[in-house]
């Protein structure tokens, strides 16, 4: 098997740097744990990508609360369109009555998210907010309400800090845009 391209030979720009990252996710913690005083708080995070901002952001917080993860896939023709949600996991916590704040890496055509909301309202929790890092609002196909927006970003692909390169360099502290032209696809095993 081939080794991993090093992400520094096919970086283009880092668009939004550690300092700059966690300077705004402390703004959020600061903004939700205000928002949230007093009440019952479930933050649940999208699998993958989700997870480094959302420890990040629990940091944070000044308030009780509560999390879990659920996995979600999406599947349209070709493996590129939007589809049929489905889910891979589910969520440990039950959320009737419950003030559950959904955390995403970014949001970009608003599909995937959209399916999430209607699942969890189905659930009759008390409310329901959304927070994502990233917003790539010029990819929006469906309007979906953000309540907690870090960073409004360009139709770019994007990567680091929870979003991956097939699968690597999610652990980068900043958000980071590839040459596309200079990258090299891992080779997938026979």
């Amino acid at each position: 098997m081939t080794a991993v391209q090093d992400y520094r030979e096919y970086l283009k720009e880092i668009l939004i740097p550690e300092e700059k990252l966690q300077q705004r996710i402390a703004e959020l913690g600061a903004e939700i744990s205000r928002d949230y005083q007093g009440k019952d708080l479930l933050l649940v995070c999208i699998l993958r990508g989700g997870v480094m901002f959302l420890t990040d952001l629990v940091r944070y917080l000044t308030i009780p609360h509560e999390m879990d993860f659920m996995a979600v896939e999406s599947y349209g023709k070709g493996g590129r369109e939007h589809g049929e949600l489905r889910l891979t996991m589910d969520l440990h916590t039950g959320i009737a009555g419950r003030d559950v704040l959904l955390v995403e890496d970014i949001i970009d055509s608003g599909h995937t998210v959209h399916q999430v909301l209607e699942l969890l309202e189905m659930r009759k929790p008390r409310s329901l907010r959304v927070c994502t890092l990233l917003d790539k609002r010029e990819r929006r196909e469906v309007e979906v309400p953000i309540h907690y927006r870090g960073f409004e970003i360009p139709n770019l692909f994007v990567f680091g800090y929870g979003l991956d390169m097939d699968g690597y360099w999610r652990n980068l502290p900043f958000i980071a845009v590839p040459d596309l032209d200079r990258y090299q696809p891992p080779a997938t095993p026979a």
